[in-house]
């Protein structure tokens, strides 16, 4: 018998505020999958976990693995859980804060590529990171992901 284990993720939803209103920090996942996509194709930045880690300090972690940044200091919001497509379930905090996107230097992965090929290519986890206002993030960040939009909005309400 084969014992699935549910994949998990934390992350943080950096915001900030704004004369033209409230910004979130997203990035654009890396690899050629993603390439060509916009909708659908932006996410918290977040990673993997394993049981015994606390999803708050992996949350943190992932955030300086993905973006080569710190993560900002300050009072974090729990926005929960949810379950993507893929059956990953995501959980993530809002935490205010402006980091210097100069610095970003996103972590890697490998993958075969081309298909078949036999050849392992390095891509950036996220190829490029945006603040981007609550409708524009709406629109292309990956669906499932939506609601901690929304529970953001109602907190920053």
């Amino acid at each position: 018998m084969t014992v699935r284990t549910t994949k998990r993720s934390a992350g943080l939803l950096v915001y900030r505020h704004t004369g033209d209103g409230l910004e979130v920090l997203l990035g654009h996942m890396g690899g050629p999958l993603w390439a060509k996509k916009e909708a659908g194709a932006w996410t918290v930045p977040k990673g993997e976990y394993e049981a015994g880690e606390p999803s708050w300090e992996a949350a943190r972690r992932e955030f300086q693995e993905e973006l080569g940044l710190a993560p900002p200091d300050g009072e974090a919001v729990p926005l929960g859980e949810v379950v993507q497509r893929n059956g990953k379930v995501v959980t993530a905090w809002a935490l205010p804060g402006d980091p210097d996107l100069t610095g970003f230097s996103p972590g890697t992965f490998t993958m075969e590529w081309p298909p078949r090929s036999g050849r392992q290519t390095e891509f950036p986890e996220l190829d490029r990171v945006a603040w981007l206002g609550l409708p524009e993030a709406r629109e292309v960040i990956i669906t499932a992901q939506a609601a901690f939009l929304d529970r953001l909005a109602e907190h920053s309400g």
